[in-house]
């Protein structure tokens, strides 16, 4: 009986520190709890949005390119038809070639008149060279993004709430630095959702169209200019000669007139 009684004096002390302590690290510990209840209220946030979410996240896409006989006609021709579907030039580029001219357009038009434009774009071709079009379903990533920000901005509120409540440095520091974790999870997918709504609501067609030169350039290589510099050269001479040969009456009299003042001279010398 007496060592049960020494047995209790050993051990109420112990529990009553240990309790104590567990009391003092509650505050420390209490703003942690929440990044692992994260998940599972991102997971609710999942399911109750798969019942809410009705409407397809969509992106399209399309690559056309084609032969024209007129560049400015067939530019004219698409400009009107974006302007009747609501959209607009991103990037427009032209590039000459020394066979070949061509265009290449950078188009936004609203999802719902996407086929529409391109539709009206088949009327002016007789005949793709390249014509595609994909279409890539972002349902299920926009439900996950809004699902994962709700959590985010909920779990960002409980943090600014433990904040206030805080009763020392330490615990400041702490939630602020998790604060500022969470505030870039939230920035980061705020910009990916309007991404992805931008490339949904606002489809892009790629159109590149171009024309064959009648005129193609000759390109010379410098060995070759080398060449036709040294054929050039022996062209000149030959006329040259050949210039000396239409006045050869006027060359003998020229030699004749010289050998005889060079004869008068002699004699002269002589006497």
């Amino acid at each position: 009986m007496r060592i049960f009684y020494l047995f209790l004096l050993i051990i109420l002390p112990l529990a009553c520190n240990n309790s104590s302590a567990g009391e003092e690290n509650n505050s420390d510990s209490s703003y942690l709890g929440l990044v692992a209840n994260e998940e599972t209220s991102v997971d609710d946030l999942l399911r109750a949005n798969e019942v809410d979410f009705e409407a397809q996240k969509i992106i399209k896409e399309s690559y056309l390119r084609f032969e024209t006989n007129d560049l400015d006609k067939t530019y004219g021709s698409i400009i009107r038809f974006v302007k009747k579907n609501d959209g607009f030039i991103q990037s427009d580029n032209a590039n000459k070639l020394y066979d070949r001219q061509s265009r290449n357009l950078i188009i936004r038009v609203p999802t719902q008149n996407f086929q529409s434009t391109i539709d009206s774009i088949t009327t002016i071709v007789d005949y793709f060279d390249t014509k595609q079009v994909s279409l890539k379903d972002v349902t299920e990533e926009f439900i996950d993004l809004e699902a994962r920000l709700k959590a985010k901005l909920e779990l960002e509120k409980r943090y600014l709430e433990l904040l206030s409540k805080a009763q020392n440095v330490k615990e400041m520091l702490e939630i602020e630095r998790e604060l500022s974790h969470i505030r870039e999870e939230i920035e980061a997918k705020q910009g990916r959702l309007k991404y992805l709504n931008d490339r949904v609501s606002l489809s892009t067609l790629n159109i590149e169209f171009y024309k064959i030169s009648a005129e193609t350039g000759v390109r010379t290589s410098y060995g070759r200019k080398m060449w036709n510099a040294l054929q050039s050269g022996f062209n000149g001479l030959s006329i040259f000669f050949l210039g000396l040969l239409n006045i050869w009456p006027f060359i003998i009299i020229v030699i004749l007139g010289v050998y005889l003042i060079r004869k008068q001279l002699k004699k002269r010398q002589k006497k």
